[in-house]
């Protein structure tokens, strides 16, 4: 008698079946992964965050204010006769254990000078979110430059009165040095910074809105249009929005409570175009007014870092309103943490 012994496997039905299921898995498990994994970076960030309050309460006590967004100088017409370059970020470097990098540079010499290259053609990793898409150094006329996702609040829509003297309302300035004692709506209804995104794109020294003055803002409940059409031309816009962490132009290291935050605004071709504006550069003179949008790439919103040292997620569907209101530190606004 002969006995056929049969042959173990899979059929070819069989097999498509099982690829099927682990396809279906996989589809299920991804998203999950990718959750958990942002969430593991959105935590860094806020570590990010945290050290640069503890850095900027350190320089605070140390000197008794807060540093200028950049320091400048100009002549009684208004022209920039001397500009500093540094940012904020430049001056917290010793706070922010970063002793060696900060004994290495200059502030008396732009940051653009050969004696100061050394530290600024630097990466500071602290400077940068694990979620940011395009973390690598920008090149710049003076070379390589790292690029920076946190942002000191520089004002709301005006950012700079040039020689007129006037303060905008805003933690950070040109020439201003604040002391937390100043800030009369409390420092945790304060934003001392904000989220940005590296290689922003941007319009820089578009001219000023007719009528615009630094008492004259417009409404934080202002249609994107009424305050932002104009800038739109045909040249493409830079690309090139804080990639430069030495540089304390509010374009580099800075951003506004214009908009809130991931806001799109309106451009000539479409409706939803991620940009921001700056009127005129603060080495231009001023007056400078600008919409430096926080952008984060954490769904949903942004980051913030309050004046207190806290760090607070801040909705995309924020009110205007209340977000401009968090951006000044001694507007009077009435603010209740259950609206952000």
């Amino acid at each position: 008698m002969i006995f056929v012994k049969k042959r173990s496997g899979f059929t070819l039905i069989e097999l498509l079946v099982v690829i099927a299921i682990l396809s279906v898995l996989i589809a299920l498990l991804l998203p999950a992964v990718q959750s958990a994994r942002e969430s593991a970076r959105r935590i860094s960030c806020a570590n990010n965050l945290k050290q640069f309050g503890l850095a900027m309460h350190q320089y605070e006590n140390t000197n008794g204010v807060l540093p200028p967004s950049v320091v400048l100088d100009t002549n009684s017409s208004g022209a920039v006769t001397w500009f500093g370059g540094w940012s904020a970020h430049g001056r917290i470097l010793p706070f922010l254990e970063q002793n060696s990098v900060f004994a290495g540079l200059n502030f008396t010499l732009n940051y653009a000078n050969a004696a100061n290259t050394t530290v600024s053609n630097l990466t500071i990793n602290a400077f940068i979110c694990p979620s940011e898409v395009k973390p690598q150094p920008a090149t710049q006329s003076f070379g390589l430059c790292g690029v920076v996702n946190y942002g000191v609040n520089v004002g709301d829509w005006y950012i700079w009165g040039g020689t007129a003297g006037i303060p905008n309302r805003a933690p950070f300035g040109v020439n201003l040095a604040r002391r937390f004692s100043a800030f009369s709506d409390g420092l945790s209804n304060t934003v001392l910074m904000g989220e940005v995104k590296a290689y922003q794109p941007y319009y820089r020294d578009t001219g000023a809105i007719s009528g615009m003055t630094a008492t004259n803002i417009p409404s934080p409940s202002a249609s994107p249009e009424s305050i932002t059409s104009e800038y739109f031309a045909a040249t493409a816009p830079q690309t090139s929005g804080h990639t430069e962490w030495v540089d304390g132009h509010a374009h580099h290291t800075g951003m506004s409570t214009a908009f809130t935050p991931n806001k799109k605004i309106l451009g000539t071709v479409s409706r939803n175009v991620d940009i921001d504006l700056t009127t005129r550069r603060e080495s231009n003179g001023g007056p400078t007014f600008a919409s430096i949008t926080s952008r984060s790439y954490h769904p949903g919103g942004i980051q913030i870092l309050k004046a207190d040292g806290s760090v607070a997620f801040i909705s995309e569907t924020i009110r205007g309103e209340v977000w401009r209101g968090l951006g000044t530190i001694a507007g009077g606004e009435v603010l209740s943490s259950d609206s952000y």
